[in-house]
């Protein structure tokens, strides 16, 4: 179990890079880090656990080649036991499992841990927070889906604001760092109200990366609306 030693840092900025141009896939990522984004979040998706097929280790050895920040893996995908250590291999440094993608959670984790990354459990809209209650002690992150995974198009679902905090109230109350993330749907209005809650990281997509404006002016103004709240 690991305890919590200190206040809740400001709110860590997560950009998928699922909505980047992968044809200058190098210079996106890049610009991101140069934003001074805490996390890139990568989204692994098999085809068969979600209806879309993303990438591999391949294409995360490449982001970790262009860029030295965290990378956040999120193994949307079956059977994710078979799969972990490719990733850990490729340069992820948390590897987030599904807990509706396996019967052994538990040693999942211990497996990431193992491997020397931060361990995470995401949980799908309809997964209640008590799912990860048995394993809260031994993750270092519990990622909120705020979205249905794998399909697009999505608003975000209120009832995600409650999970967080209900993850929020229980970390707390068991003294343990583990940080909460919020996946989906993520923009200037829903990203205070998911900080307010309680999440310590935000993941933003199609915010981040789109044609309305650059990488750095998205990220800093995302980091402007979270700025007045007080976690």
């Amino acid at each position: 179990m690991r305890e919590s030693t200190h206040s809740r840092p400001l709110v860590k900025i997560a950009p998928s890079i699922l909505t980047a141009d992968f044809g200058r896939i190098t210079e996106q990522v890049q610009e991101a880090a140069a934003a001074g984004v805490e996390y890139l979040h990568l989204d692994v998706m098999d085809g068969h656990f979600v209806p879309v097929i993303t990438f591999g280790p391949a294409l995360v050895a490449a982001v970790r080649k262009a860029v030295d920040i965290t990378l956040d893996i999120h193994l949307m995908i079956e059977r994710p036991e078979e799969q972990i250590a490719a990733f850990r291999e490729a340069g992820g440094d948390i590897i987030n499992i599904h807990y509706e993608a396996t019967h052994h959670l538990h040693r999942c984790v211990g497996e990431i841990r193992r491997l020397g990354a931060k361990a995470g459990v995401s949980l799908n809209p309809a997964t209640p927070a008590s799912a990860v209650d048995e394993v809260l002690g031994d993750i270092d992150q519990v990622m909120v889906m705020a979205v249905n995974p794998g399909w697009g198009g999505q608003s975000f679902i209120e009832a995600s604001l409650g999970k967080v905090e209900q993850l929020r109230s229980e970390i707390d109350r068991r003294g343990l760092s583990v940080e909460i993330e919020v996946d989906g749907g993520v923009n200037l209005s829903t990203g205070p109200r998911c900080a307010l809650a309680g999440a310590d990281v935000l993941v933003a997509g199609s915010f981040v990366y789109n044609d309305k404006a650059s990488v750095a002016e998205n990220v800093k103004a995302l980091r402007s609306a979270l700025a007045v709240v007080k976690p």
